[in-house]
């Protein structure tokens, strides 16, 4: 089972407008409704792979609703805590001739709420694996990432962080079975620049020093380098192309690593699937469907 930790998800307001105009209305051509988080963007990728999995975090209010029943309407599952103090962030994008988002701060996370989570994580059992994705939002204590992991550190869990920063290196300490950076977070981390697989390996191998398993390098348009937990080093490349959006990429990456490993325990097939789901959805105007990615696993499995 996997589970997936959203601390603070969105429905995300997409407005398309022709032109944007600064000195009139804007009326909108058309308009949509998703739901966001990284945490809900690797269930929503591991449910389209038939991986088992559960989404958890906090939602509130009419649009905490809207966003759980979105996600039973496309056979997500989840378990959220409902917060009383606010409402579940709606996000609004405009589409135009430029764009432009604004991302709302989220709302207040009460202790006793953070506590109730923190509960929940007892039903975490050895063999499951847990996804921490993004960053700590200012509506809560910015440790909540060690308080989850040093609740379950010795219960046989493995853990999957994709977070950034300082965030990150706290994060090593729980020896995560594996992390994703990019190749310029991963330089960020070490106030160096990554010029080359040469110097991302080194780095990549720094982490593992610091705890990591397992390091997943995203390179842009030079694909992927995964170091392991036995020493191989596997980079692959993306499919020739071009993206239409880089939205939601890293966390189809993450997903397809890890139902990868959880299909068959071997890292070179895991990387494939998970490049598979990144590209799929780098593609793609939204987060790759299944057909989109056994499209694109294809190419990968004759490499």
């Amino acid at each position: 089972m996997v589970y997936t930790v959203t601390l603070n998800p969105a429905l995300d307001y997409v407005m398309r407008v022709g032109t944007l105009r600064y000195d009139d209305i804007n009326r909108s051509e058309s308009e949509d409704i998703y739901y966001g988080g990284k945490g809900i963007n690797v269930s929503t990728v591991l449910t389209r792979l038939e991986i088992e999995n559960e989404a958890l975090g906090f939602v509130g209010g009419f649009t905490g609703d809207k966003l759980v029943e979105m996600l039973k309407g496309d056979g997500i599952r989840s378990d959220f805590n409902r917060i009383s103090g606010g409402h579940t962030r709606i996000n609004v994008k405009i589409k135009a001739d430029t764009e432009l988002d604004v991302n709302a701060q989220g709302p207040s996370v009460s202790d006793e709420e953070i506590a109730a989570l923190l509960k929940k994580l007892d039903d975490i059992k050895s063999g499951d694996v847990l996804v921490l994705a993004g960053s700590i939002p200012k509506n809560l204590p910015s440790d909540i990432y060690e308080r989850i992991l040093a609740k379950l550190q010795n219960n046989g869990v493995k853990f999957v962080v994709d977070a950034t920063g300082d965030l990150l290196k706290k994060c090593l300490a729980y020896k995560p079975f594996l992390v994703k950076p990019n190749h310029h977070e991963l330089g960020d981390l070490f106030g160096v620049e990554t010029k080359c697989e040469e110097d991302i390996v080194i780095y990549a191998k720094k982490l593992q020093e610091m705890g990591a398993k397992n390091v997943l390098v995203s390179r842009g348009k030079d694909g992927a380098t995964l170091v392991d937990e036995n020493g191989d080093v596997t980079t692959v490349g993306n499919v020739e192309g071009k993206p239409v959006s880089s939205v939601g990429c890293g966390d189809s990456m993450v997903a397809g690593f890890v139902a990868g490993f959880l299909k068959k325990g071997d890292y070179a097939y895991a990387l494939k699937l998970g490049m598979a789901c990144g590209n799929a959805t780098a593609f793609s105007e939204q987060l790759a469907t299944r057909a989109e990615i056994d499209k694109m696993f294809d190419y990968y499995e004759k490499l």
